[in-house]
């Protein structure tokens, strides 16, 4: 139990440093740390589909204008993390741009380190309002 705690910890902290902070700044380098290489993201955006492999992702980040740069509000917040030996999921809320994202984090403990695995998204903005 102490270690899930200790690992849960970790990975808020990723999120907090590394996750929300490469997607506020657009920092590609500091994301692609914290991505396992074969992460798969799929979803939905203003109720379309979405799929995408890590590199189309991350093309798409490179080629656009950061929420930072861009002067909009931006706000990451960890909602919950779970986590079962090498294993989490991480359930967090990202509000950019116009939107808001609920997204579900698939997390998995490679040589030491927690990386992204699996990113699931949806766009709940219209639900908000």
């Amino acid at each position: 139990m102490e270690t899930a705690q200790k690992d849960a910890q970790l990975i808020s902290q990723l999120l907090e440093n590394d996750y929300f902070t490469g997607i506020y700044t657009g920092d590609t380098a500091r994301l692609r740390r914290i991505y396992h290489s074969g992460t798969l993201l799929f979803g939905d955006v203003k109720g379309q589909p979405y799929a995408k492999t890590l590199d189309e992702y991350l093309t798409g980040v490179a080629g656009r204008q950061s929420p930072k740069d861009s002067g909009k509000s931006f706000k990451g917040e960890v909602l919950n993390v779970r986590v079962t030996n090498s294993i989490a999921v991480a359930e967090v809320k990202v509000k950019m741009y116009d939107f808001i994202y609920q997204e579900y984090l698939s997390f998995h403990k490679i040589n030491g380190h927690w990386l992204i695995v699996n990113k699931m998204i949806s766009d709940v903005a219209e639900n908000a309002k």
